[in-house]
């Protein structure tokens, strides 16, 4: 009998041992990076949009990394009750965080754009998921909100980061179709060069922009309002997407202002 108790002790401590050394998450090479985390399962990644499909004549503002800090755009709005989307990077808004604070409290959603806003693609595991859950954490700790969206800095990612975003909470990977210029003019990735239904408009932080974020703005609202547009709520829109069966790996086409 205690023979029969021992050999069922070591097999199952071998079980649990196989089972130790299985959870490592893979790094960008295919490989499994020790202690990286246990790796998400096949079929749970998110969906990567830059284009929602609907018929409601809606398009969707979004703004980068947090470097702008324009008092009047928090007027802007409250006064349209705009419902746009921040894609924040810590290293970069960290330092006014009241300020998203305000534009939250007036109707903002508050999203991820990592930490210290790197190019993920390529990256070991471990690192696009310090770099994601990170900014989770910041945000969460914050502001009392976990972002479900997520934007990659550059555009630039790969199926290492929707695996590290799927773990962070991330349900929906954004890009975009059209740039925000800092002259306050609209440039486009692909498809037609105007606004169609369901366009996501990226507002990068331009280094010494032309007009500030407020003039930039209201010169695309006026813009949205001649072709019979408004500005719909991204995570609405976003929360009716179906992930793909298989995610490939994709470099957005980057603004001449070097992208979001």
């Amino acid at each position: 009998m205690r023979v029969r108790l021992l050999a069922g002790a070591v097999a199952l401590l071998a079980v649990i041992a196989g089972c130790g050394t299985g959870e490592r998450a893979e790094d960008g090479t295919g490989r499994r990076s020790p202690g990286a985390g246990p790796a998400p399962e096949a079929g749970a990644l998110p969906p990567v949009v830059d284009h929602v499909p609907t018929r409601d004549r809606v398009v969707f503002l979004t703004y980068d990394d947090g470097a702008e800090r324009d008092p009047r755009f928090i007027d802007l709005v409250r006064e349209h009750r705009l419902p746009v989307s921040l894609f924040l990077t810590d290293t970069v808004a960290g330092p006014g965080y009241a300020h998203f604070a305000r534009l939250r409290a007036v109707g903002a959603s508050l999203q991820n754009h990592t930490l210290d806003h790197p190019a993920l693609r390529g990256l070991p595991y471990a690192g696009q998921r310090a770099e994601i859950c990170g900014q989770q954490h910041k945000l969460t700790s914050r502001f009392g909100v976990r972002p479900r969206l997520f934007r990659p800095p550059y555009g630039t990612y790969d199926t290492t980061t929707l695996r590290a975003a799927a773990d962070c909470g991330i349900r929906t990977v954004v890009l975009w179709r059209a740039t925000l210029e800092p002259d306050g003019h609209l440039t486009y990735t692909d498809g037609p060069h105007h606004l169609t239904p369901g366009d996501i408009i990226a507002v990068p932080s331009g280094e010494a922009p032309t007009l500030s974020l407020t003039e930039r703005t209201t010169r695309l609202l006026g813009e949205l309002e001649e072709r019979g547009l408004r500005v719909g709520r991204l995570e609405d829109y976003t929360a009716r997407i179906s992930p793909p069966t298989v995610p490939g790996e994709h470099r957005s086409p980057l603004s001449p202002s070097g992208g979001p």
